[in-house]
């Protein structure tokens, strides 16, 4: 297979992520130091944010992609079972879970974020399974 023919746009939907994953030799880790050449790194990062709301990000050598609806709007999943059964199709069976920035909620604490390298580094890495 060869290298993917274009990189992810910043927001893509799960059909079009699977089109590009159909079209390229793309490798889904969960360590995103790991270089293999000829392939495109695809780090999926699953976030918990307030209320047990999902979204997915996906790290690749040309940025970050957020999965969309059909309608643009960032996808939200009411529980990490149902990222699994939207990506676990795709071929991709590893993520990395993060939680939302809360200090900018915090009174007294400063607002500094996390570059996406920390933030990735130190999230749990799970695996997509549905029984």
């Amino acid at each position: 297979m060869s290298a993917s023919p274009a990189p992810l746009p910043e927001r893509v939907t799960l059909e079009a992520l699977g089109d590009w994953l159909r079209a390229g030799r793309v490798s889904t880790i969960d360590v995103p130091a790991i270089d293999v050449p000829g392939v495109d790194m695809l780090t999926v990062e699953v976030q918990s944010i307030d209320q047990g709301y999902y979204l997915v990000r996906l790290h690749h050598a040309q940025g970050v992609s957020q999965l969309v609806g059909a309608d643009g709007q960032a996808k939200r999943f009411t529980g990490t079972q149902w990222v699994s059964r939207a990506l676990l199709p795709l071929g991709i069976t590893h993520g990395v879970l993060t939680w939302a920035e809360v200090t900018d909620e915090m009174i007294g604490l400063p607002a500094t974020q996390s570059d996406p390298q920390s933030v990735l580094a130190y999230g749990t890495r799970v695996a997509f399974q549905t029984r």
